[in-house]
């Protein structure tokens, strides 16, 4: 008889030591949870400020290639020919010498199209650029060129 430790269950003793327990595991789970549930709506808002910059940034870069459309011909392009007249020549428009963008012009970053109006109807403004923005029924989040 031999008093050292049985041969036998050295393997098994092993076995039980190579995994996770259950609740180590849960708590693993609870921990990333709690993580996503913290960090994903910053995340998120960040996305969507981002967007809200793109909008802004576009219009600026949209109301560049009006203005140049403007010394060119001598008016905003109408309502009529949209901002498609800053790709493709207009018929009866003396004086383009586009395309003022090159091929045509990408929706707002929501996705929808832009919205052009010439005349504008606010007042102090020649024509007017705006996008819906995130919800997409315009309103007090339009954004519009300044």
């Amino acid at each position: 008889m031999t008093l050292g430790p049985d041969t036998n269950d050295a393997p098994h003793a092993a076995q039980r030591q190579a995994g996770f327990t259950l609740l180590e595991i849960l708590v693993v789970i609870a921990i990333l949870g709690l993580l996503i549930g913290l960090v994903a709506p910053a995340a998120l808002r960040q996305l969507g400020g981002a967007k809200l910059s793109i909008a802004k940034q576009s219009i600026e870069r949209i109301g560049a290639a009006l203005d140049l459309y403007k010394l060119d011909v001598g008016r905003y392009p109408g309502t009529e020919h949209g901002l498609g007249a800053l790709s493709d020549k207009p018929s009866g428009i003396n004086g383009w010498n586009g395309p003022y963008v090159k091929g045509a012009i990408a929706a707002d970053p929501w996705g929808r199209n832009w919205e052009y109006r010439a005349p504008s109807s606010r007042t102090g403004h020649d024509y007017d650029l705006c996008s819906a923005g995130p919800s997409g029924t315009g309103g007090g989040e339009q954004i519009c060129n300044p």
